[in-house]
Formats: C-alpha cells, sequence, structure tokens
C-alpha cells in the first residue's frame, strides 16, 4: 500500500493505491488527521473492497458466486443479504435492457477466447447460449437458484460499482469531507474539491487511450461509471471485437464506442452506463433521459458524442487527467 500526502492549507490530500478486481484501485481523500490516522483508514478502505472481491469473484473456488455456479441444476444456494441484493440489481438490469445483459452471460467465455484473440463460429455461440437466460435464475426465500445446470452467474456487472460506493461509505462514516474512490475507472465522489469546486473526472478518448476526451463535473457525492469498448478486446481481419456481449445474440455489442453517467451513486451509474452501452445510440441516450437523477455522455462508434441536457463537461483535458485536485 502506498499512502502520498499533499499539504494543502489545513488539510492533507492522501492517496492510496491497490490491485482490485483485475485492475487498479486509487482513493484519494482529505484529512487534518495526520499520517497514521490516514494509513489505517487507508487499509479499512482495501480491505473492504477485497473482502467483496473475494465474495463475489466467479474466478475465486471460495466465492459465493462460486458455490452458486456449483450448484446450477442441483440446489438452492442460501445467501445473506447483501449477495441477495446484488443478484436482484443484476436481474433488474436484465429486465431494464430487455435482456440484451443478462448476469449469466459468463457462459459464453466457453466460446470466446479475448486474450487469446478466438473468434467463435455462430455454431460455437448456439451451443453455449442456450445456457445464458436470467430467467432461469430463481431468486426467494434467501436463496439463489440456476436452475440448468452449467449455468453460470457473474455479478461483475455491479460488483465493482457497489464496491466503490462501499469504499466512500467507510470514507464518510470515519469524517472524511472530501474524496475520490476510483475502482478501475469507475468512480465514487465525496463532498468538492480543496477549493470547493467540483471534481473533474476524466473520460478516455475510445480511439486514444492516452488522452481524455473529455472531463465530466462531479458536484458533491455521485459516482461516475464509463462503459467501453476498449477494455478487453482484439481485431481480426479488420474487425473489432470486444468483451461487452449483447447477451441476446452472444457478440459483442455495436453503435457505441463507451458510454459514460453521472448519478447519485457508483453502482446505479454503473447499471445505468451498461445499459446504456448494450442499447445503442438512440435508445441508450432515451434511457438515461428518461431517468431522474442523473446525466450521461455516449461516444458512438464513428466518435461522435452524444449528450443528455443537463450533462456538464469540460473538452480538451491533458491526457492522464483523471481527477483534479488544484
Amino acid at each position: 500500500m502506498e499512502i502520498l500526502s499533499e499539504h494543502r492549507e489545513d488539510a492533507a490530500l492522501f492517496t492510496t493505491r491497490f490491485a482490485l478486481m483485475g485492475g487498479g484501485a486509487s482513493v484519494q481523500f482529505v484529512d487534518d488527521r495526520g499520517q497514521d490516522h490516514a494509513k489505517r483508514l487507508a487499509r479499512a478502505v482495501e480491505r473492504e473492497a477485497r473482502r467483496i472481491e473475494l465474495k463475489f469473484s466467479r474466478y475465486r473456488e471460495s466465492s459465493v458466486v462460486s458455490e452458486i455456479n456449483r450448484q446450477a441444476g442441483r440446489t438452492p444456494v442460501a445467501v445473506d443479504d447483501e449477495t441477495e441484493f446484488l443478484v436482484g440489481a443484476a436481474l433488474d438490469l436484465a429486465r431494464l435492457t430487455g435482456g440484451c445483459f443478462d448476469p449469466t452471460v459468463g457462459v459464453l467465455r466457453r466460446a470466446w477466447n479475448f486474450s487469446g484473440g478466438h473468434v467463435p463460429s455462430p455454431e460455437e455461440i448456439e451451443a453455449v447460449l442456450p445456457l445464458v437466460d436470467a430467467g432461469a435464475v430463481s431468486l426467494r426465500d434467501g436463496t439463489v437458484f440456476l436452475r440448468h445446470a452449467r449455468m453460470e452467474i457473474d455479478l461483475g456487472g455491479v460488483g465493482k460499482e457497489y464496491a466503490a460506493d462501499r469504499a466512500a461509505e467507510l470514507l464518510r462514516a470515519d469524517g472524511v469531507r472530501a474524496a475520490v474512490v476510483s475502482f478501475a475507472g469507475d468512480v465514487r465522489t465525496i463532498g468538492f474539491r480543496g477549493d470547493g469546486r467540483p471534481w473533474k473526472i476524466g473520460v478516455l478518448d475510445p480511439r486514444d487511450r492516452q488522452r481524455c476526451r473529455f472531463a465530466v463535473r462531479a458536484p458533491g457525492d455521485v459516482g461516475v461509471a464509463t462503459s467501453g469498448n476498449y477494455e478487453r478486446g482484439f481485431w481480426n481481419d479488420g474487425v473489432h471485437y470486444h468483451h461487452i456481449l449483447d447477451a441476446r445474440t452472444g457478440w459483442p455489442s455495436l453503435g457505441l464506442a463507451s458510454a459514460t453517467v453521472v448519478a447519485p451513486t457508483a453502482f446505479r451509474a454503473g447499471q445505468l452506463s451498461t445499459a446504456s452501452f448494450l442499447l445503442g445510440p438512440e435508445a441508450g441516450l432515451a434511457l438515461l433521459e428518461q431517468t431522474p437523477g442523473v446525466e450521461g455522455a455516449l461516444i458512438t462508434e464513428d466518435g461522435a458524442v452524444l449528450a443528455t441536457e443537463g450533462m456538464r463537461f469540460l473538452s480538451d483535458l491533458p491526457g492522464g487527467v483523471w481527477a483534479s485536485w488544484h
């Protein structure tokens, strides 16, 4: 764990960074209680984030998600309120998108290999697509049951943003009044910057990840999440294949390069950025415009920016800037 501090009048900006969920995590917070207190608080935030990763990662045999998947087609698995909440949220997202998103889409990795650059045949997709079925996920009486053998549930579409909110809640409960939590690029802010102005969160240009396409204003306690086609993918015969799959077809979603949403929480922002990305330019923008309390900006595959009426963002930021203390 790395703690860096930068003194600003009567307080200091502390930064801690650690690996999380296959990416990087960064937490910046302003505090005036000294290095020792900051280190204890940073450790508590990291422990909470890792607790969520260990509990819900499909890649860990000891996780509740792995146990649910092992029991697919056999028996319901008793779960706690936290698990029930996340599974319910994933199923809600499936309904919101008309099935474009589905928490059981992970079985398609049996056909796709994004690290190896394998493009599956239509027959390979068709062989596993019947196992992608949110309607076959039973959530009742404190249990989760996948009705068909070989089905898998994956909470990756909601878990990271939930962890960012939990980290922010820990900071708030400890008395922190200014912070930015960034888990693999999805952000939750607390309060305002040291000068009293909103935090600025940079959004990468899908065509050039060395620069920001624009930055959004994060006024007070909000979440900012981006879904993009550039995080995992490969080119094959001039075609770009990315990992955000339309669960109805088993193939990468078309139309958008990224979708960024500002919402009251990172969890809500993550849900809506995923939903709008999968729905595409017109339906995705309509969803954001019709949802109270959120704003968003979509970048199409040809580079156009579509934004909700109330979206506030800055353009032409230098590359690499994602949050500003100054």
